[in-house]
C-alpha cells in the first residue's frame, strides 16, 4: 500500500531496483534542484519527486563518502542536488540548455546516448553544514563555464576568480567522493559517476 502513495516516478525507480539514498544513510541531505524552480531550466521538472534514488551499488558508495566526510569534518554533510534522472527529463534539459550545439554535451548528456544519471549511477552534490547551508564552491550548481571546471581551478585561483577557501571546499568534496570510488566530471565540480557510461549501459536498465 505504501508504494501506491508514492509519486509515479518514484514507483518506477523502485520497481527498477533503485534505492532511496536516505534509507542507506539518513545523514545525507537531499534538495532535488529539479523538483524546484532553482535550476537552469527555471521550472520544476520532477513534480512531486523529492527523494533521491540511486542503484544500490552507487548508494553504498555515496554512504561511504558520507562516512569519510564525517570522519574528517563531523560538522559537515553531503547535500545531494540530483541523482537518478529519467530520460524524459534528460530530453527537457538537453532542449532547454542555451549554449552552442557543439558545446551542449559538455554540460548535458545527449538523450540519444543517455546520461549516467539516467541509469541511477551518477550524483550531483555539494557539501553543507549539518543545518543544510551549502559551502561556498565558487559557482552555483549548474553553472556552465570554465569557473566550474575542476582542471581549471588553479588557473582560476591565480586569476583571482576563485578563492583558496572555495578551492579547498571543492577538494574536500572530491577527496571523499574519489576515496569512495566515484570519478569526477571535468566540467562540473558537483557531478560524480559511480561507474562508466559503458558499464552502466551493460548493467542497468535506463529510467524512462
Amino acid at each position: 500500500m505504501l508504494l501506491l502513495a508514492q509519486p509515479k516516478l518514484e514507483q518506477t525507480m523502485i520497481r527498477q531496483g533503485l534505492v532511496d539514498i536516505q534509507r542507506i544513510d539518513p545523514t545525507i541531505l537531499v534538495e532535488l534542484k529539479y523538483s524546484t524552480r532553482d535550476n537552469f531550466v527555471g521550472v520544476d521538472v520532477y513534480g512531486d519527486l523529492t527523494r533521491a534514488y540511486l542503484q544500490p551499488m552507487a548508494a553504498r558508495k555515496l554512504a561511504q563518502a558520507s562516512t569519510y566526510l564525517k570522519q574528517q569534518r563531523p560538522d559537515l554533510r553531503l547535500l545531494v542536488y540530483d541523482a537518478a534522472r529519467p530520460l524524459s527529463v534528460q530530453q527537457i534539459l538537453w532542449d532547454t540548455l542555451k549554449v552552442p550545439l557543439k558545446d551542449k554535451a559538455k554540460y548535458v548528456a545527449d538523450p540519444k546516448e543517455g546520461s549516467i544519471h539516467n541509469y541511477g549511477c551518477a550524483v550531483d552534490l555539494t557539501i553543507a553544514t549539518a543545518a543544510g547551508k551549502p559551502l561556498d564552491m565558487g559557482t552555483k550548481y549548474d553553472f556552465f563555464g570554465v569557473l566550474a571546471y575542476p582542471p581549471r581551478e588553479e588557473e582560476m585561483l591565480k586569476a583571482g576568480k576563485l578563492t583558496p577557501q572555495q578551492v579547498a571546499n571543492r577538494r574536500l568534496l572530491r577527496s571523499v567522493m574519489n576515496r569512495a570510488g566515484f570519478s569526477v566530471s571535468t566540467t562540473e565540480w558537483w557531478h560524480f559517476n559511480a561507474i562508466s557510461r559503458a558499464r552502466a549501459k551493460q548493467t542497468y536498465q535506463i529510467v524512462k
